[in-house]
C-alpha cells in the first residue's frame, strides 16, 4: 500500500478561518451521520475514524462514498479540490492499521487500499458517474485526487 500523491501546485486555498469553519461543520455532520445513518443529501456518507499522525488522537471526518461492488466502499481525498491533500489522508498513511468506519448504525474496521494506475481509472469512472462533483474538484487542482478503497476486516 502506498499513499504517495503529491500535493498540487493549483488549487483552492483553505485559510484559517475557513478551517475552523470546516472543522465545526465535519464534528456536527460526523455525530449526525454516526447517529442516524443519513447522508449528505442525495450522496451515502460514512464517517472515517483514523489516528493523528501527529497528534495519535483518533480524529473522524464524515465522508461521501461510492460502494464499490465487492462490499467496500470508495473514498475520494478531494478536499474540494485543494492544493493538499486532507489530513485524513495522511492519517491514513500513518496508521493504516488503526482506521474504522461508521455507516448505517455499525462501525466496521477496514483495511485500507490507495488505488493506482487501471484500478485507479475504474474506480474514478465509477465515482464520477455517481456524482458529477469529483470531476468539479478535480478539475480545481493540478494534484491527481486519491482514490480509496477501504473493505470491512472480518
Amino acid at each position: 500500500m502506498s499513499f504517495m500523491m503529491p500535493r498540487g501546485t493549483r488549487g483552492v486555498r483553505i485559510s484559517g478561518g475557513a478551517k475552523v469553519l470546516i472543522r465545526w461543520v465535519n464534528k456536527l455532520m460526523a455525530g449526525r451521520i454516526g447517529k442516524s445513518g443519513k447522508a449528505f443529501g442525495s450522496m451515502p456518507a460514512l464517517v472515517l475514524t483514523t489516528v493523528g499522525r501527529k497528534s495519535g488522537e483518533l480524529r473522524r471526518a464524515p465522508l461521501a462514498y461510492i460502494p464499490d461492488g465487492d462490499g467496500s466502499w470508495l473514498i475520494i481525498a478531494a478536499y474540494a479540490g485543494a492544493v493538499n491533500n486532507p489530513a485524513w489522508y495522511h492519517n491514513l498513511a500513518a496508521h493504516p492499521d488503526r482506521v474504522s468506519v461508521e455507516l448505517d448504525g455499525r462501525t466496521h474496521h477496514v483495511t485500507v487500499e490507495e488505488l493506482h494506475g487501471p484500478q485507479r481509472e475504474r474506480a474514478w469512472n465509477q465515482i464520477v458517474a455517481a456524482n458529477k462533483r469529483f470531476a468539479q474538484y478535480q478539475d480545481k487542482t493540478d494534484r491527481q485526487l486519491p482514490v480509496i478503497r477501504l473493505t470491512a476486516r472480518n
